[in-house]
């Protein structure tokens, strides 16, 4: 059955003061807000005791809230660590071995600039070198013993060039080639080098016996002046090698000479000075009072 349209409250006395109370509320309370409206208009202060109460009433239940999402967010934090933990370990695994491998090749770099520095004090101190070189590769095994340099022909390394280190003498040219030279190290069983020890210029000669070391034999026999930490240096006899390069420190006696151990040791040595032929340097000096 259809509802009528006509919805009044018909002859019941309780019905229509009901009507008439929920009307009258309802203009009652529009009065209050529009009052409470004009009011907090007029004056934005007037109800901050209200709001401060209010707030003081349900701060404890934002306290809660807020807990609430922050241990939500923690708890979502360690989950999704958990499923990106693997990730991160090896993407901060990659890194520190990237820093390892910088870290090695800034070492790497250092210590060649503290040699080629070395090298270069060496080239201030003594003649222009013809030309500072790797020293691409040694023999350490065989008896014979040569090495071999990155520079050759055309840079102007000639047969009997001396070849030296900052700690000393390395050997001299042997062979030469367009880009390379091979090199005869003093140590070789057929190197021989006139010395003298420093001190006091008592002459000898040093033969390479092989095996890294290197005998020197007095030129005059009788008793043995040397001694055990005697530095051996060049004479400059037979205009092969300038005076006075370091060659080798005494470690052992014998009747008529001693051992000694080269100062450089060309498995230990990158960069090497290819000094011009002694003859050469001293052709100039000696031909300077003609001129005069």
């Amino acid at each position: 059955m259809v509802a009528p349209g006509n919805r009044r409250p018909g002859h019941s006395r309780r019905a229509q003061y009901s009507t008439f109370f929920q009307y009258l509320a309802a203009v009652v309370g529009l009065c209050i807000g529009v009052l409470l409206l004009l009011v907090s208009l007029g004056d934005s202060s007037a109800f901050a005791g209200a709001r401060s109460s209010a707030s003081a009433t349900v701060a404890p239940a934002g306290q809660a809230g807020a807990k609430l999402r922050s241990d939500g967010q923690g708890w979502l934090s360690i989950i999704g660590g958990y499923f990106t933990r693997g990730s991160r370990v090896a993407k901060l695994e990659r890194e520190v071995a990237e820093a390892r491998v910088q870290l090695a090749e800034q070492a790497a770099v250092k210590e060649e600039n503290a040699r080629l520095k070395a090298l270069l004090g060496l080239t201030e101190s003594d003649p222009r070198p013809v030309t500072v070189t790797r020293l691409i590769g040694s023999t350490s095994s065989s008896t014979r013993r040569f090495a071999t340099l990155g520079a050759g022909s055309r840079q102007g390394i000639k047969i009997g060039m001396a070849v030296r280190s900052p700690q000393g003498l390395v050997g001299r040219v042997l062979e030469v080639g367009p880009v390379t030279a091979r090199v005869l190290l003093i140590t070789d069983s057929e190197s021989t080098i006139p010395v003298r020890r420093a001190q006091d210029g008592v002459q000898a000669y040093a033969t390479g016996q092989g095996d890294g070391t290197l005998k020197v034999r007095l030129a005059a026999t009788g008793i043995n002046p040397l001694r055990k930490g005697d530095a051996i240096v060049t004479s400059g006899s037979g205009g092969l090698f300038r005076p006075n390069e370091a060659v080798a420190v005494v470690i052992s006696l014998l009747p008529d000479g001693a051992i000694a151990r080269p100062l450089s040791d060309p498995g230990m040595t990158e960069f090497v000075a290819v000094e011009p032929l002694y003859d050469e340097l001293a052709a100039p000096a000696e031909a300077q009072p003609e001129a005069r």
